[in-house]
């Protein structure tokens, strides 16, 4: 059994790892290369690719459908399937019409990664290894996207065919995580007792669970936290702060490499308390993280700024550290079985909502007031710490406890996730 659960894990993690490799190497070029290919403006290459990202959040609904009918699994590598199909074509793209048509097809596949991605986890592991593995898929997952950007700029670094190299690659990393994922059995354990439910009830069931949306609804304002670091952080550090333009590169590989050698110790140590405690508690960091950014404003430039700045970071991501996993591995276990693809899918709109606004509203709040933008995102992430404390009682116990009170840890569970980590 543990050599089963070993070999589940590591099939999983190397194709995580072969996933974020492959996006790591196209996502920081997405727009340039259709820039460079077709010649097209780029604000026009970045209005095609916003209208099929909003297509691609209507079908979010769908998603969750077929997770619940067809399984994670299935879902999960037609997703890949799905977007190295369209990687594939994308060096025969020549004008606005056959662009549209092929970033649709990766914003449907990027669409059903999360609910996809996250029952998947649910189905293989339970209880506090959801937690660890979740730890270990963001560890590793950091460290694909960086070797994905490297491997980029050496492509690109040669001569112009680097563009065409980047997207092969990127599909033959879709295609590889496909591949692996494909061989991983979900045991009968894992699937709901009473078998798929139909399609015409399953957002009732999903609407009438007021604990999950209220987890949902209190999402919002933390997702808008974690869009901070690419999105507000380098407007403010530059434009408000005057600090040079490299501080912004350190920051993030700051915040970065904090998460891919920290999370899996953090979350290691997290699962002998309740989920929402830790949730909450990230939440709470991120706003004093929020709080001090504000109070730079009023520094001047010099090493007092520079240590202040680095400290805010340094509680951004412990925020991070003790919210990310955990909550994931809240929502997952929050969700009931028999409808947990409609569930996450729901939840998912909590974060790609605001991951759609946050370059509109992040910007226009920081051009009105900048020490007003980050006290309200202060304040969103304290009402969601605060709001999770008081939904504690009304989740699933299996949910807040990661290991049940008093319960005898197992120690082959423990030594068969060393072996992986």
């Amino acid at each position: 059994m543990r050599q089963k659960r070993s070999s589940v894990r590591f099939k999983y993690m190397a194709g995580m790892i072969v996933d974020a490799t492959g996006s790591g190497m196209y996502v920081p070029l997405s727009l340039l290369y259709f820039h460079h290919v077709t010649g097209l403006p780029l604000t026009e290459v970045g209005a095609i690719v916003t209208t099929a990202s909003v297509i691609g959040l209507v079908s979010n609904p769908v998603s969750g459908v077929l997770i619940d009918r067809f399984g994670a699994r299935a879902v999960l590598v037609c997703g890949y399937l799905l977007r190295a199909a369209a990687f594939c074509v994308y060096p025969f793209v020549d004008n606005a019409a056959a662009m549209f048509a092929v970033v649709l097809p990766v914003a449907l596949g990027d669409t059903s990664y999360p609910p996809a991605i996250q029952s998947f986890v649910a189905e293989i592991v339970q209880g506090a290894d959801r937690d660890k593995l979740l730890a270990l898929q963001r560890s590793l997952r950091n460290a694909g996207m960086g070797l994905g950007g490297l491997l980029a700029g050496a492509a690109l670094a040669l001569d112009d065919s680097g563009f065409y190299v980047v997207v092969l690659g990127a599909a033959a990393g879709y295609v590889l995580a496909a591949s692996l994922l494909s061989t991983i059995r979900v045991g009968a354990s894992a699937r709901p007792a009473g078998g798929r439910v139909s399609r015409r009830g399953g957002y009732r069931m999903v609407a009438r669970n007021r604990p999950f949306l209220g987890l949902t609804l209190l999402n919002i304002p933390t997702a808008f936290a974690y869009m901070v670091l690419s999105v507000a952080l380098p407007v403010y550090l530059t434009r408000e702060l005057d600090a040079p333009v490299s501080l912004v590169g350190i920051v993030y590989a700051v915040n970065t490499v904090g998460i891919a050698l920290l999370q899996i110790p953090v979350t290691r140590h997290l699962v002998t308390y309740r989920r929402t405690r830790a949730v909450a508690l990230g939440a709470g960091i991120f706003a004093l993280s929020f709080v001090t950014f504000a109070v730079l404003g009023s520094l001047s430039t010099g090493a007092a700024l520079i240590a202040g700045v680095f400290v805010a970071t340094a509680m951004f991501t412990v925020g991070e550290l003790l919210h990310g996993a955990t909550a994931s591995a809240l929502v997952a276990q929050a969700a009931p079985e028999e409808t947990r693809g409609r569930h996450l899918a729901v939840y998912q709109l909590s974060w790609a909502v605001p991951i759609a606004l946050a370059p509109t509203v992040l910007t226009a709040l920081l051009s009105l007031s900048a020490t007003g933008m980050w006290l309200l995102l202060a304040a969103g992430t304290a009402g969601s710490a605060l709001g999770v404390l008081r939904l504690e009682r009304r989740l699933p116990r299996a949910a807040v406890h990661p290991k049940p009170p008093g319960a005898v840890p197992d120690v082959s569970e423990s030594r068969s996730t060393r072996e992986v980590a």
